[in-house]
């Protein structure tokens, strides 16, 4: 009798272990850029209700513990020569490339860290009606490279909240990774895009047939 219990137990365990278990991961999936393109929603953008305050950002990062914020956690990922970190997660030295304008950052100070899709920008495209959990998780995602780039001050305050249709990067040679890290990045989040955003990640992927777009959406 007692083992006819045990088999009855251990039935049970395994009929509700899949209603307990994680979700597996989302897989990244890759698309050429026009696919990539042709993939994001299309939508009227608003930005009624904006403010920045919404997207909390920068918090501790990756690791709560070793006294970094999200900031200093992608100037140290992104350096090309690594900073020393000094207490309190204080970065000097180190050497960056900042791909929008093509140039050498040799001090953190010089240096921005840019959401590749402006905070405004996601509020028009969907973040509008996130929770607060949600827009900081897209104001400190670290969970993809392309969403976070240390970029010079001056390119990223060029930039601003801009999209695509009236603004790139003015190195014209990274036209086409940005165009790829811009709509993986819509694509990551299930953001929409403009009509007048289209027409331009179009015209732009139509002249990038190597370039392909990798993302997984986020968590």
């Amino acid at each position: 009798m007692l083992t006819n219990v045990l088999r009855g137990l251990s039935a049970a365990f395994l009929v509700a272990l899949p209603l307990t278990a994680p979700a597996p991961a989302q897989a990244a999936e890759t698309l050429s850029l026009t696919e990539a393109v042709a993939a994001l929603p299309i939508a009227a953008e608003s930005r009624e209700g904006y403010d920045r305050d919404a997207f909390r950002h920068w918090n501790t990062g990756a690791d709560p513990t070793d006294g970094c914020n999200t900031r200093a956690e992608v100037l140290i990922a992104e350096a090309v020569e690594p900073p020393t970190v000094g207490p309190k997660c204080r970065l000097t030295g180190g050497r960056w490339f900042s791909y929008y304008d093509q140039a050498w950052v040799t001090s953190p100070s010089g240096l921005d860290i840019d959401h590749m899709g402006p905070l405004a920008e996601a509020w028009d495209s969907g973040a509008s009606t996130w929770s607060a959990k949600q827009r900081e998780a897209y104001a400190n995602d670290l969970g993809a490279d392309a969403s976070l780039v240390a970029v010079t001050a001056r390119s990223n305050r060029s930039k601003s909240d801009q999209d695509p249709a009236t603004w790139l990067p003015p190195a014209a040679e990274t036209h086409c990774r940005y165009i790829a890290e811009w709509v993986g990045t819509k694509l990551r989040w299930t953001l929409s895009a403009d009509p007048a955003e289209v027409t331009t990640l179009s015209e732009v992927a139509a002249g990038c047939p190597e370039q392909t777009v990798t993302y997984e959406l986020a968590p």
